[in-house]
């Protein structure tokens, strides 16, 4: 609920840190200040509070890897890891990851080798127009990571939230069970 009391103005002005604390904005006027590790590399830029994670990677940080598809948190498109966990960054204010560290699609391979999911994509032909590739990616790396996953139906209801328009899920099921070191 709205207050006309004056105070919503003083939290525009404010941001609030990693342990809460409150701190003066930096930059552009009503811009909050924004830390975050994306892919190994610290950022620290001034943000529109209103700023989604998503549009703070593709716009200011260029890692245009992470789709748009529908803005709604229903396609799975935008997925990335924060913390090493799945998150739609269409979905999260970028405020709210001050002090996270974020890995990208760009941010997986090591030293000019694929990580292991992306080349079980390859190795799979997982995709075929590759938009949602980027987050079926990430999402499956996660999954993985989570250990929860035994068999093809487990994989198929954790990636439930990552459409593929295309309908490539069997080779996405194939490539995950692959780098999971499935048969």
């Amino acid at each position: 609920m709205a207050s006309n009391d004056g105070d919503s103005d003083h939290r525009a002005q404010v941001g609030t840190g990693a342990a809460g604390q409150s701190r003066p904005t930096g930059g552009a006027a009503g811009s909050v200040s924004l830390a975050v590790t994306v892919n190994g590399t610290l950022h620290t830029l001034a943000v529109d509070p209103r700023s989604t994670l998503l549009d703070v990677l593709r716009e200011r940080l260029d890692l245009t890897g992470t789709k748009k598809g529908c803005d709604q948190g229903q396609c799975g498109a935008c997925t990335v890891l924060v913390g090493g966990r799945r998150v739609l960054s269409c979905l999260t204010l970028a405020v709210m990851q001050d002090g996270a560290s974020i890995t990208t699609i760009e941010g997986l391979a090591t030293d000019g080798v694929l990580h292991p999911v992306q080349q079980a994509f390859i190795d799979h032909d997982a995709f075929q127009c590759g938009y949602c590739t980027p987050g079926q990616i990430c999402s499956a790396v996660a999954l993985i990571a989570e250990g929860r996953a035994m068999s093809a139906d487990e994989i198929r209801d954790l990636m439930s939230g990552n459409i593929c328009r295309c309908g490539a899920y069997p080779n996405i099921i194939a490539a995950i069970q692959q780098a999971m070191g499935q048969p």
